[in-house]
């Protein structure tokens, strides 16, 4: 059972929403009573998803936002008052090369978008949800942020990046009327992330998930959040990890053959 949603918490943020976890994500925000505003780079994608979702009977709005531009999040932010929840979900990997000859570039990029993307809206909206009353920062990151493996490095050290600023704000703005959610998917069968990793390799995506008899979906991951999201407000869901059954940690994967 979710609580109601206070009358100036009913705006959420969501970054990365024009597919995958970030579209699912609005979806079942939108279900759940929030306005929801979807950011991302492809303007097609997030305003079609918000005329979907207000054909629906939900409140959505577009608007094309690159989370690594510190100026267009400052300009941003600058349309609200205040809202009630932030959703850093942009994100990805890029390679899966060995230290030694991993792309500099492809770190780069990984740690741009994933740590430092999310502390642009972070430290942008976050008077916003301060003055909400009832604010919360959910960071998207993934168990990769809690284990490495082999070639994973570039994606792992971004990813506990985000990891780290989640538990540090958490500790900075404790006594403060907002919560900090981690959430850290393991195994995410979507129709883009294996295929940005691999570099639109088609034959090399399929593999990751070859096997696997029930891989997450986003559904799954975006049911996730919103369950933390709506639990009373005395109540911080501070780190959830999320596998599907199959998978026992980020080495150890069951395939059927």
């Amino acid at each position: 059972m979710t609580t109601p949603i206070a009358p100036a918490s009913r705006i959420a943020v969501i970054t990365g929403a024009s597919s995958g976890i970030g579209a699912a994500t609005a979806r079942h925000l939108a279900a759940a009573g929030y306005r929801v505003v979807l950011t991302a780079r492809r303007k097609d994608r997030i305003e079609a998803l918000a005329e979907e979702i207000t054909t629906a009977g939900g409140k959505a709005t577009a608007y094309p936002l690159d989370v690594t531009d510190r100026a267009a999040v400052d300009e941003f932010a600058t349309a609200f008052k205040t809202i009630g929840v932030l959703v850093n979900n942009a994100g990805g990997a890029l390679g899966l090369d060995p230290v030694e000859s991993g792309d500099p570039e492809d770190w780069r990029r990984m740690y741009e978008t994933n740590v430092l993307g999310t502390l642009h809206l972070t430290q942008a909206l976050l008077p916003k949800l301060e003055a909400s009353g009832d604010g919360t920062v959910v960071v998207v990151s993934s168990t990769a942020g809690h284990g490495t493996y082999e070639g994973g490095a570039g994606y792992a050290a971004a990813k506990h990046g985000a990891h780290v600023l989640a538990e540090t704000l958490r500790l900075e703005i404790v006594g403060r009327p907002v919560r900090v959610i981690e959430i850290a998917p393991g195994l995410v069968k979507t129709d883009e992330f294996a295929l940005t990793r691999f570099a639109g390799d088609e034959a090399r995506a399929a593999k990751v998930y070859d096997g696997v008899p029930a891989p997450l979906t986003a559904d799954d991951v975006a049911d996730t959040i919103t369950w933390a999201v709506t639990r009373p407000s005395h109540v911080n869901v501070d780190l959830l990890i999320l596998r599907p059954r199959a998978q026992a940690s980020n080495t150890k994967l069951h395939r059927e053959v």
